[in-house]
């Protein structure tokens, strides 16, 4: 998989810590109820194709990767087509976000649709070929173990052909774009499809705010409004306290840098176990000063396990009018696009589905803080 070195120092701890999130093994939406046909008439794109298995971790870390992915599609010019989100199948992008605002930063295909209208002709099972990033002499294997051969497979690909390459994933610098673009040209490699993200974890900063691009779908939108009711001003909180997570963090003292912690700290900061674990005590003073901060009716709890309602009634048994909200809802993107129109938001700077949030927010100017790090008087929240 193509990532930075330091990444590759996490991948076991990611992979167990993003494993448990509780709404992810639910059942999902059908696609047949919601995918319609291609919202333009597809013509094949000479410039070539690129596809990836979203395959590192869920939800949160798949985002990331989704987000470099574009960027990295967009400098090397080739339209990229949109892999399904991967949970224990395969979920049609479009499920959850709209295609057309992503189309609005650089060319796309669902994977689908270039299957289902563009393969059979100009990419057929004899001219398939997949990349992995790995030394010259070590074997590729494309489709060896869960989610990498049930991804391809359940897209209908199998590979003629695996060929390893090397190459760096910072897309600001231009000898990085000029050695893709010399290892794949268009002619030679009409689709590039990679085992692995071109893109590292956690996200480079320079390509955070591509999430602006990430509008979520009619589905999810009907779900909030029939799940949401709450009244506002309302305080959106992220708790990760699950054991899983409480064994990582066990991991994370006196660090430079730990899943997505980049989001709120510099290369001069270090990561401690009180960012990646808050205590109880500073979850209900945090939440307490945004409620008085913003004049919160409501404060919506996303958890992986504990809401900690008992303890955040305590805090907060002063304020009558302060409903506690945990709906605990079937799918985490829920929690998500909820979360994202608080009024002010509380999240865990080392976790991923966090910064998901963090960056929709912050696309809308609108104020989110840290566990642990900084308080709701800090009104930008970076």
């Amino acid at each position: 998989m193509f990532c930075s070195v330091l990444s590759r120092l996490f991948t076991a701890a990611l992979l167990l810590a993003t494993l448990s999130h509780h709404h992810e093994d639910a059942d999902f939406y059908p696609s047949s109820k919601l995918r319609v046909g291609p919202a333009q008439s597809l013509e094949w794109d000479p410039n070539g194709y690129l596809i990836f298995c979203p395959c590192m971790g869920r939800f949160g870390n798949q985002a990331e990767h989704y987000l470099g992915s574009l960027r990295v599609a967009k400098e090397i010019n080739r339209t990229l087509i949109l892999p399904p989100w991967r949970s224990y199948k395969n979920i049609p992008f479009t499920d959850w976000f709209k295609l057309e605002p992503v189309r609005a930063y650089h060319r796309v295909v669902t994977a689908h649709d270039f299957m289902e209208f563009l393969a059979p002709e100009h990419w057929p099972p004899e001219k398939r070929i997949g990349h992995c990033w790995n030394f010259p002499k070590n074997k590729c294997e494309m489709k060896a173990g869960n989610p990498f051969g049930p991804f391809w497979d359940e897209l209908g690909i199998d590979f003629a052909e695996e060929q390893n390459y090397r190459l760096g994933n910072d897309m600001d610098n231009p000898q990085v774009v000029r050695e893709w673009k010399e290892r794949f040209p268009p002619d030679m490699h009409p689709v590039v499809a990679l085992k692995g993200a071109p893109a590292k974890f956690p996200i480079a900063a320079s390509n955070r705010n591509i999430q602006r691009h990430f509008i979520w779908s009619d589905a999810i939108e009907r779900e909030i409004k029939e799940k949401f009711t709450a009244e506002r001003p309302f305080v959106g909180i992220h708790l990760r306290n699950g054991q899983d997570w409480v064994n990582s963090c066990n991991h994370a003292g006196d660090i430079p840098q730990f899943f997505a912690s980049p989001q709120c700290l510099s290369s001069a900061q270090r990561v401690t176990k009180d960012l990646c674990m808050p205590s109880i005590e500073e979850i209900v003073s945090h939440t307490r000063e945004a409620v008085i901060r913003v004049r919160a009716k409501t404060v919506y709890i996303a958890t992986d396990n504990n809401p900690y309602l008992d303890e955040l009634r305590a805090g907060l048994q002063d304020f009558d009018d302060v409903v506690l909200l945990h709906l605990n809802p079937w799918l985490p993107q829920i929690d998500l696009a909820i979360l994202g129109r608080a009024d002010h938001f509380i999240g865990n700077c080392v976790s991923s589905f966090t910064a998901f949030v963090k960056r929709e927010r912050d696309a809308q100017n609108r104020t989110s803080t840290f566990w642990s790090f900084n308080r709701p008087g800090d009104v930008s929240g970076k």
